[in-house]
Protein backbone atom coordinates (compact mmCIF):
# COMPACT_ATOMS: atom_id res chain seq x y z
CA UNK A 1 0.00 0.00 0.00
CA UNK A 2 2.77 2.04 0.99
CA UNK A 3 4.36 2.13 -2.45
CA UNK A 4 1.08 2.80 -4.10
CA UNK A 5 0.79 5.73 -1.95
CA UNK A 6 4.26 6.29 -2.93
CA UNK A 7 3.45 5.99 -6.84
CA UNK A 8 0.74 8.45 -6.46
CA UNK A 9 2.08 10.97 -4.67
CA UNK A 10 4.86 10.91 -7.48
CA UNK A 11 2.37 11.36 -9.82
CA UNK A 12 0.88 14.32 -8.47
CA UNK A 13 4.08 15.87 -8.20
CA UNK A 14 5.05 15.18 -11.68
CA UNK A 15 1.46 16.92 -13.00
CA UNK A 16 1.78 19.92 -10.58
CA UNK A 17 6.11 20.48 -11.74
CA UNK A 18 4.90 20.22 -15.29
CA UNK A 19 2.13 22.50 -15.09
CA UNK A 20 3.79 25.02 -12.70
CA UNK A 21 6.46 25.43 -16.04
CA UNK A 22 3.73 25.24 -18.39
CA UNK A 23 1.83 28.19 -16.45
CA UNK A 24 5.52 30.07 -15.96
CA UNK A 25 5.68 30.45 -19.27
CA UNK A 26 2.37 31.24 -20.51
CA UNK A 27 -0.25 31.94 -18.30
CA UNK A 28 -3.31 30.40 -16.23
CA UNK A 29 -5.22 31.40 -18.34
CA UNK A 30 -3.30 30.61 -21.91
CA UNK A 31 -2.75 26.99 -20.77
CA UNK A 32 -5.55 24.60 -21.35
CA UNK A 33 -6.10 21.09 -20.02
CA UNK A 34 -5.14 19.15 -23.05
CA UNK A 35 -1.76 21.06 -23.05
CA UNK A 36 -1.37 19.55 -19.80
CA UNK A 37 -2.41 16.57 -20.30
CA UNK A 38 0.09 16.18 -23.30
CA UNK A 39 3.23 17.00 -21.18
CA UNK A 40 2.31 15.41 -18.19
CA UNK A 41 1.81 12.25 -20.27
CA UNK A 42 -1.54 11.71 -18.73
CA UNK A 43 -5.37 11.24 -19.75
CA UNK A 44 -7.94 13.36 -18.30
CA UNK A 45 -9.40 10.72 -15.93
CA UNK A 46 -5.49 10.81 -13.82
CA UNK A 47 -5.68 14.56 -13.70
CA UNK A 48 -9.52 14.30 -12.12
CA UNK A 49 -8.74 11.75 -10.13
CA UNK A 50 -5.87 14.61 -8.27
CA UNK A 51 -7.83 17.83 -8.98
CA UNK A 52 -11.19 18.62 -8.77
CA UNK A 53 -11.12 21.48 -11.92
CA UNK A 54 -8.69 23.43 -13.42
CA UNK A 55 -9.22 26.02 -10.99
CA UNK A 56 -8.51 23.82 -7.85
CA UNK A 57 -5.26 22.49 -9.49
CA UNK A 58 -4.02 26.23 -9.88
CA UNK A 59 -4.05 26.16 -6.50
CA UNK A 60 -2.37 23.57 -5.55
CA UNK A 61 0.58 24.72 -7.97
CA UNK A 62 -0.10 28.45 -6.36
CA UNK A 63 0.79 26.13 -2.61
CA UNK A 64 3.19 24.05 -4.11
CA UNK A 65 5.41 27.11 -5.16
CA UNK A 66 4.81 29.12 -1.89
CA UNK A 67 5.82 25.93 0.19
CA UNK A 68 8.91 25.51 -1.76
CA UNK A 69 9.86 29.31 -1.74
CA UNK A 70 9.21 28.99 2.12
CA UNK A 71 11.62 26.17 1.99
CA UNK A 72 14.47 27.91 0.62
CA UNK A 73 13.96 30.99 2.24
CA UNK A 74 14.64 29.03 5.98
CA UNK A 75 17.13 27.56 4.04
CA UNK A 76 18.93 30.58 2.82
CA UNK A 77 18.39 32.16 6.14
CA UNK A 78 19.57 29.68 8.44
CA UNK A 79 22.32 29.63 10.31
CA UNK A 80 24.28 26.53 11.21
CA UNK A 81 24.25 25.32 14.55
CA UNK A 82 28.13 25.17 14.94
CA UNK A 83 28.33 29.17 14.02
CA UNK A 84 29.80 31.63 16.50
CA UNK A 85 28.45 35.23 16.98
CA UNK A 86 31.26 36.31 14.94
CA UNK A 87 30.50 34.43 11.58
CA UNK A 88 26.83 34.24 11.69
CA UNK A 89 25.21 36.52 9.20
CA UNK A 90 23.91 40.21 10.41
CA UNK A 91 19.99 40.54 9.35
CA UNK A 92 21.30 43.41 6.78
CA UNK A 93 23.73 41.01 5.08
CA UNK A 94 20.35 38.23 5.13
CA UNK A 95 18.09 40.25 3.33
CA UNK A 96 20.62 42.12 0.78
CA UNK A 97 21.16 38.13 -0.27
CA UNK A 98 18.38 37.11 -0.42
CA UNK A 99 16.95 40.46 -2.94
CA UNK A 100 20.52 39.61 -4.87
CA UNK A 101 18.94 35.87 -5.49
CA UNK A 102 15.98 37.99 -7.11
CA UNK A 103 18.38 39.13 -10.11
CA UNK A 104 20.53 36.26 -10.29
CA UNK A 105 20.91 32.83 -8.11
CA UNK A 106 24.12 31.10 -8.26
CA UNK A 107 22.65 27.25 -8.14
CA UNK A 108 20.08 27.84 -10.81
CA UNK A 109 21.93 30.41 -13.04
CA UNK A 110 18.77 32.57 -13.33
CA UNK A 111 17.29 35.05 -11.17
CA UNK A 112 14.05 34.42 -8.67
CA UNK A 113 12.10 37.18 -10.43
CA UNK A 114 12.24 35.48 -13.45
CA UNK A 115 10.67 31.94 -11.43
CA UNK A 116 7.81 33.92 -9.50
CA UNK A 117 4.49 32.46 -9.89
CA UNK A 118 2.82 36.14 -7.51
CA UNK A 119 4.72 38.32 -10.51
CA UNK A 120 3.42 35.91 -13.49
CA UNK A 121 -0.06 35.64 -11.74
CA UNK A 122 -1.08 37.84 -9.54
CA UNK A 123 -2.55 40.12 -11.74
CA UNK A 124 -4.11 37.95 -13.90
CA UNK A 125 -5.91 35.87 -11.39
CA UNK A 126 -6.94 37.97 -9.00
CA UNK A 127 -10.38 39.02 -10.69
CA UNK A 128 -10.11 35.01 -11.87
CA UNK A 129 -10.32 33.14 -9.16
CA UNK A 130 -10.95 34.12 -5.86
CA UNK A 131 -9.54 31.31 -3.80
CA UNK A 132 -5.87 31.70 -6.16
CA UNK A 133 -5.96 34.96 -5.56
CA UNK A 134 -5.74 34.11 -1.22
CA UNK A 135 -3.38 31.81 -1.20
CA UNK A 136 -1.61 34.63 -3.53
CA UNK A 137 -2.02 36.98 -0.73
CA UNK A 138 -1.86 34.83 2.09
CA UNK A 139 1.77 33.60 0.92
CA UNK A 140 2.56 37.30 0.36
CA UNK A 141 1.90 38.10 3.95
CA UNK A 142 3.87 35.37 5.37
CA UNK A 143 7.52 36.64 3.41
CA UNK A 144 6.41 40.65 4.62
CA UNK A 145 6.77 39.23 7.63
CA UNK A 146 9.79 36.86 7.41
CA UNK A 147 10.84 40.19 5.97
CA UNK A 148 9.61 42.35 8.86
CA UNK A 149 11.33 39.98 11.33
CA UNK A 150 14.68 40.51 9.67
CA UNK A 151 14.41 44.10 10.05
CA UNK A 152 13.99 43.91 13.47
CA UNK A 153 16.55 41.19 14.08
CA UNK A 154 18.58 43.94 12.30
CA UNK A 155 17.97 46.67 14.41
CA UNK A 156 18.66 44.43 17.55
CA UNK A 157 22.34 43.91 15.59
CA UNK A 158 22.47 47.22 14.95
CA UNK A 159 23.32 45.98 11.17
CA UNK A 160 19.96 48.19 9.70
CA UNK A 161 18.65 51.56 10.91
CA UNK A 162 15.65 51.96 8.73
CA UNK A 163 12.76 54.41 10.63
CA UNK A 164 9.57 53.50 11.29
CA UNK A 165 7.51 50.27 11.65
CA UNK A 166 9.50 47.24 10.52
CA UNK A 167 6.08 45.84 8.45
CA UNK A 168 5.58 48.81 6.66
CA UNK A 169 8.99 48.78 5.45
CA UNK A 170 8.97 45.50 4.56
CA UNK A 171 5.94 45.97 2.60
CA UNK A 172 7.38 48.99 1.13
CA UNK A 173 10.68 47.08 -0.20
CA UNK A 174 8.17 44.34 -1.27
CA UNK A 175 6.20 46.45 -3.49
CA UNK A 176 9.45 48.06 -4.78
CA UNK A 177 10.84 44.88 -5.61
CA UNK A 178 7.15 43.30 -6.96
CA UNK A 179 7.17 46.35 -9.79
CA UNK A 180 11.00 46.10 -10.62
CA UNK A 181 9.99 42.52 -11.14
CA UNK A 182 7.05 43.74 -13.72
CA UNK A 183 9.69 46.55 -15.23
CA UNK A 184 11.95 43.93 -15.78
CA UNK A 185 10.04 41.19 -17.60
CA UNK A 186 7.96 43.99 -19.47
CA UNK A 187 11.58 45.42 -20.60
CA UNK A 188 13.91 42.60 -20.79
CA UNK A 189 16.29 43.53 -18.80
CA UNK A 190 17.70 43.53 -15.39
CA UNK A 191 18.67 47.10 -14.76
CA UNK A 192 15.16 47.68 -12.61
CA UNK A 193 16.10 44.85 -10.26
CA UNK A 194 19.63 46.55 -9.80
CA UNK A 195 17.89 49.94 -9.00
CA UNK A 196 15.91 48.18 -6.78
CA UNK A 197 18.76 45.93 -4.54
CA UNK A 198 20.29 50.11 -4.60
CA UNK A 199 17.33 51.14 -3.36
CA UNK A 200 16.84 48.39 -0.52
CA UNK A 201 20.46 49.08 0.79
CA UNK A 202 19.68 52.59 1.40
CA UNK A 203 16.30 52.29 2.67
CA UNK A 204 17.84 49.89 4.89
CA UNK A 205 20.16 52.82 6.07
CA UNK A 206 22.85 49.71 6.95
CA UNK A 207 25.44 52.27 9.18
CA UNK A 208 28.40 49.73 8.11
CA UNK A 209 27.46 49.43 4.43
CA UNK A 210 27.56 53.77 4.56
CA UNK A 211 30.20 53.94 6.32
CA UNK A 212 32.33 51.92 3.57
CA UNK A 213 31.22 53.63 0.37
Amino acid sequence: MSNLVKKSDAKRLHILETGSDLVLRKGFVGVGLQEILKNCGIPKGSFYHYFESKESFGCEIVKHYIHNYQLRLNELWAESPSSSSATQQSAYSKLINYFSLWINDPLTNYGWAEICLVVKLAAEVSDLSEDMRLIMAHGVERLIENISQLILLGKLDQSISVQGDAVINAQVIYQMWLGAALLSKLQKDKAPLHHALNATRQMLNNPIAASKR
